[in-house]
């Protein structure tokens, strides 16, 4: 047999969106390349989509398309099924179909694997196929085989991320042009890296889906994304951004996972950082994940986390990572996850432990700094410093802090009595602090 045939990878795509229209783009365009580079032929074979109607940007042959799902997953000549759909359902049910059927999967669905990702894993062992995912975390960021792989052998202490390109465009904005929350986002949608409705990005969701799928891989915890503590940015004004500059602090919406003993933290949220964090430096749509792990110290990944051709170049590299094994005659699916049976029970936010910024808008009169400084003190939170800024309204003075380490369960005690102090005239702000 022709070695070319023999090494021939049959793919059937099914959702062909933006992203799907992107893969699909760059099958068509680099096969060759591909054939070059690897030895082997990625041929396209079938695509599906419910819409066939809305014009997309590459053309192919229309024996190439479908709106039957089971023609795809049923052609006995495919062997890898990229997913594209989206959401749980009917996603869901064509990756464990697709499975049944001996087909390899490859899909960038965050949702998913979020929220069913074991069960799915589970299938794909069970049935001696991959699945793989790389596209569902950081775009084009190849974090997931860095961890699966490139890590393989280490001890994860902890993983702070900068996953959602939005959150961290609008932060930036505020930060480099000094505008407002509503500004920044009102741009961001303009320029195309904010939804209409942009609550998934904004409130933390996106970020939380994406450090669910870390925690599988690098802690072998499985944690419910409704258990993971979420807050999200459109409470941060270009005051704070200000002020934490005066600190030394850059504000960033991070994705973070710690092991705290048995125990994980896992949480999203805005977190003030040192402005030489290398974290602090990365503005924009871009993402950027610092892992920091027994053997390899500390390490940073940075790029474009999202995006039709970046995503699209990890759903490629996922398949032809699965040909490699195909064209080898290796089908048996390694396991994705490995359960660390040191880590017996995920943290409650109540009990974490770090430092914070307030911000306190008061009345200018004296002793209300007292009375701020005395009900943290009743709640076991001292002071690391203070600034009484000039006032930004008639008669309001923001008062800016950073404490000490503290427990969040007393930072949000002594803060639901100081906002009902008559002189405190706006909710206050409260912003978590990473090293």
């Amino acid at each position: 047999m022709n070695k070319k045939l023999q090494n021939k990878i049959n793919i059937g795509l099914i959702g062909f969106g933006t992203i799907g229209s992107g893969v699909v783009k760059l099958l068509m365009e680099r096969r060759d390349l591909l054939l070059k580079r690897t030895g082997m032929d990625f041929h396209l074979s079938l695509v599906c989509d419910k819409d066939l109607s809305l014009k997309r940007d590459v053309n192919i042959p229309k024996n190439m398309l479908t709106k039957d799902v089971s023609k795809v997953i049923n052609d006995p000549d495919i062997h890898i099924i990229v997913e594209l759909v989206g959401g749980i359902h009917p996603a869901k049910e064509i990756i464990m179909k697709a499975l049944s059927k001996g087909k390899h999967v490859v899909t960038a669905n965050k949702l998913l694997l979020a929220s069913e990702g074991e069960e799915i894993f589970q299938k794909a062992k069970d049935s001696n196929r991959e699945i793989y995912f790389e596209a569902s975390v950081a775009g084009g960021i190849p974090i997931i085989k860095a961890i699966r792989e490139g890590m393989v052998g280490n001890r994860f202490s902890s993983i702070f991320g900068i996953l959602n390109g939005t959150s961290n465009y609008i932060l930036s904005s505020m930060s480099s042009q000094s505008t407002s929350f509503k500004a920044a986002l009102k741009e961001a949608q303009s320029k195309g890296y904010a939804e209409k409705d942009p609550s998934l990005d904004i409130k933390g969701l996106d970020s939380s889906h994406k450090l669910a799928i870390l925690l599988l891989l690098a802690f072998g915890k499985k944690v419910d994304i409704s258990d993971i503590y979420v807050e999200g940015i459109e409470d941060i004004s270009n005051f704070d951004i200000q002020y934490a500059k005066e600190f030394g602090y850059a504000i960033k919406s991070l994705a973070i996972a710690k092991r705290c003993g048995n125990e994980l933290e896992a949480r999203v949220h805005p977190t003030l950082l040192p402005l030489e964090h290398l974290l602090s430096s990365v503005s924009g749509v871009y993402n950027a994940i610092f892992i920091e792990a027994d053997l390899v110290g500390k390490q940073l990944f940075y790029g474009q986390g999202a995006g039709k051709l970046p995503t699209a170049s990890a759903v490629l590299s996922d398949i032809v990572d699965i040909g490699y094994k195909i064209a080898c005659g290796k089908n048996s699916a390694k396991s994705v996850i490995s359960k660390d049976i040191e880590i017996k029970n995920l943290k409650k936010m109540d009990d974490v432990v770090t430092r914070y910024y307030a911000h306190f808008s008061a009345i200018d009169k004296p002793g209300v700094l007292a009375n701020i400084a005395d009900l943290l003190g009743r709640h076991n939170i001292s002071i690391a410093s203070v600034v009484q800024k000039e006032r930004r309204e008639a008669h309001i003075v923001p008062i800016v802090m950073l404490t000490h380490e503290a427990r969040e369960l007393d930072m949000q005690a002594a803060l639901s009595k100081i906002n009902k102090l008559s002189a405190i005239k706006k909710k206050s702000v409260v912003i978590r602090l990473e090293k």
